[in-house]
């Protein structure tokens, strides 16, 4: 028998990163897969070996300059527009060699599965019903999901299901996050830490974000942070530093960028008087696991870590992704484990708060009941894992009828 012949279509970082899961699944299940990542590489379908259509190429923005004005002046001035729709236009041609799309986005790749008159399957990872209490689709993507080319709808939590089953008067199904099955994954205890959990230190995981050149800076505010904490904080008896960084962000690089605030590098360490951090390249789930809490500019990451339970505080940059309404809209998505300072991006307020909150939170989570809560909001905002083995047998059964 011919395999049945899957594409998959996504648009941002995190939605590659789902798509790659599901993509693993929908082989097992003895379905041929490609990827058609709408920008960035699609290093996460690549990673999984699933072929990726075209050639590809990468931006400062990642996709994310909608969240600001200057972020849309740098995507025309770097070509981002024209690549894109030179993507859509390739996806168009290549989409009727496929029996079924599987879209993992927004309202771009949503049109562009309709445009292909394919069976669509669609994961609404971009948006939820949390932002505003009721989801307002962009037009056309609520036109396009209740035509019968879509199969069958996927949200990113309950709450959004129940809104958008009454909205487009469709089932909606809630069957988990993908991307929380990969931050579930067990992960190699971090090394050179010391086992904090027998220490009794706590352990601040450091996640400034995997674009260059955003994440460099998103590192500096963070260590103005550190160098804020109380003293009694800043030792490695009470409190452990961890850093997860991209390969991108090399070590001579984040040397360079520590060396003015009065930081040294030491092989894999920075350090500052009492204050040691440690840098780790290519263990974000090892970070996001074993911290206790974590301190975050980044969105995906920042969903895995409330999805295992475990608090965030957000400090605000200068974008393009992590920016103050980027901020904002995450803590009314992932609700009461997020923490954030008042004050403007980088200004005294802002970093001097943040070390203020950090303070607080470690030493809330002395208190069981404030971390049984964070498990609870977790549960609720992200769900349980399995996600994507859930959503790849729904698809199999969907091929089996086009």
């Amino acid at each position: 028998m011919v395999p049945k012949r899957v594409l998959l279509i996504s648009n941002g970082h995190g939605e590659d990163l789902s798509g790659s899961l599901i993509g693993q699944e929908l082989v097992a299940h003895g379905a041929e897969v490609a990827a058609l990542p709408l920008v960035g590489h699609g290093n996460a379908y690549r990673q999984a070996g699933i072929q990726v259509l075209g050639r590809t190429r990468t931006y400062s923005t990642g996709g994310l300059g909608y969240t600001s004005l200057a972020g849309r002046l740098t995507e025309l001035l770097q070509g981002q527009v024209s690549y894109v729709l030179r993507r859509l236009a390739l996806f168009l041609c290549q989409a009727r060699h496929f029996d079924l799309v599987v879209v993992i986005g927004d309202v771009l790749p949503v049109v562009a599965a309709w445009l292909s008159c394919r069976p669509v399957v669609t994961y609404l990872v971009a948006y939820s019903s949390h932002y505003e209490g009721r989801l307002r689709l962009p037009w056309p993507c609520g036109w396009c999901l209740r035509s019968g080319r879509f199969q069958r709808v996927y949200s990113r939590d309950s709450l959004t299901a129940t809104d958008l089953t009454a909205q487009l008067g469709r089932p909606v199904h809630f069957l988990g996050n993908p991307f929380l099955d990969r931050a579930r994954e067990p992960a190699p205890p971090l090394q050179p830490l010391e086992p904090h959990s027998s220490s009794g230190a706590r352990l601040l995981g450091l996640l400034p974000g995997s674009r260059l050149p955003e994440a460099l800076r998103n590192l500096e505010l963070m260590l103005k942070v550190l160098m804020r904490l109380p003293p009694s904080w800043q030792q490695q008896q009470r409190l452990e530093l961890v850093a997860a960084l991209v390969k991108d962000l090399h070590r001579e690089l984040v040397g360079r960028c520590a060396a003015p605030l009065g930081w040294t590098l030491q092989g894999d360490r920075l350090k500052r008087g009492p204050l040691v951090l440690h840098l780790v390249w290519g263990g974000f789930a090892a970070v996001v696991q074993q911290s206790d809490l974590l301190l975050s500019m980044t969105g995906t990451a920042a969903e895995q870590a409330v999805g295992l339970g475990k608090p965030v505080l957000q400090l605000v940059g200068h974008g393009p992704q992590f920016t103050v309404s980027f901020a904002e809209a995450q803590r009314r998505l992932l609700g009461s484990s997020l923490a954030c300072s008042d004050g403007e991006p980088g200004s005294e307020d802002s970093l001097a708060g943040t070390a203020e909150l950090a303070t607080g939170l470690l030493t809330a989570l002395a208190d069981p009941a404030f971390s049984e809560r964070c498990r609870r909001n977790g549960h609720e905002r992200i769900g349980g894992p399995g996600g994507a083995a859930r959503m790849a047998r729904e698809i199999h059964a969907v091929l089996s009828d086009v």
